[in-house]
């Protein structure tokens, strides 16, 4: 089992502190989230399943592969992830060379994951239809996938159309994984058809199971990466539970408060047998 670490749930200021001691202490991932922006109309931000607003505007935030190239040059071998990057509220070039040299100067550890979005107030802002999002996103990976692995692109489609084109440099893995978030229908048949794998919502084992014998019907024969939010992970001897459903990774939150972080990864480390270096 791999197991990575959610900074998006830590304060900004932590990050860099908490990656580091990730990279140390054997995790094999690191995952920031993303919103491009935020509106100052609330009414366009609850949540689905909720009656509550689920932004506040003056949240920090960042571009997540430009700051995931900052921690690149600060750490050796930890993956670096998003969970998950708005793709489709840009042009496929822009993200397709974002994560690209996130891969070269990490030397090949970018993972892509990507997802439709649920917040209306910034497609609107950013004058995009929200309701055909996912069909956008669907168009944008396939732009994305040709243009870090053919030698030149053109494309003729839907929402994204260009002339052939050159782009260099390729990403430094043969396929930078791109793993599909969300848990609609939409979101799970993405995962299974155009991508290498899913990020899923937090859960525990008995709630993730249903949605996994979903992805699993809609798969068929090719082998997906599965990652899960798991924070409620209770021990070591959980996690053969876990392979057993067919998950490859989990992010876990070993800590109570933002600044025990590094305490909860180091004692984590020890307690599941994580390789320090």
């Amino acid at each position: 089992m791999k197991f990575g670490v959610p900074l998006g749930l830590l304060h900004p200021a932590a990050w860099k502190d908490v990656a580091v001691a990730a990279d140390e202490l054997g995790f094999e991932s690191v995952w920031v989230p993303e919103h491009l922006v935020f509106a100052t109309d609330l009414s366009l931000a609850t949540y689905p399943g909720t009656s509550k607003p689920g932004i506040k505007p003056t949240t920090p935030l960042f571009d997540a592969p430009a700051y995931l190239c900052w921690l690149a040059g600060l750490t050796t071998r930890v993956r670096l992830g998003t969970a998950v990057h708005l793709l489709a509220l840009r042009h496929p070039f822009v993200s397709a060379r974002a994560f690209a040299t996130l891969d070269v100067v990490s030397s090949g550890r970018a993972v892509c994951g990507v997802g439709a979005g649920w917040y209306r107030g910034e497609w609107d802002a950013a004058e995009l239809d929200f309701d055909g999002r996912g069909a956008r996103l669907d168009e944008a990976i396939e732009v994305v996938r040709r243009l870090w692995s053919e030698p030149v692109v053109a494309h003729s489609g839907r929402f994204y159309s260009f002339p052939e084109v050159a782009f260099e440099p390729k990403p430094v893995q043969h396929r930078l994984p791109i793993l599909a978030g969300g848990e609609s229908p939409a979101a799970l048949r993405r995962a299974a058809r155009l991508c290498d794998g899913w990020i899923s919502m937090p859960h525990t084992l008995e709630s993730v199971a249903p949605q996994l014998a979903r992805l699993a019907a809609l798969r068929g024969s090719r082998r997906l990466r599965v990652t899960v939010h798991a924070y409620a992970l209770a021990s070591p001897e959980e996690v053969p539970l876990w392979e057993a459903l067919g998950v490859d990774r989990l992010i876990v939150r070993p800590w109570a408060r933002g600044r025990d972080a590094v305490a909860g990864l180091t004692s984590f480390a020890a307690d599941y047998g994580l390789t320090t270096r």
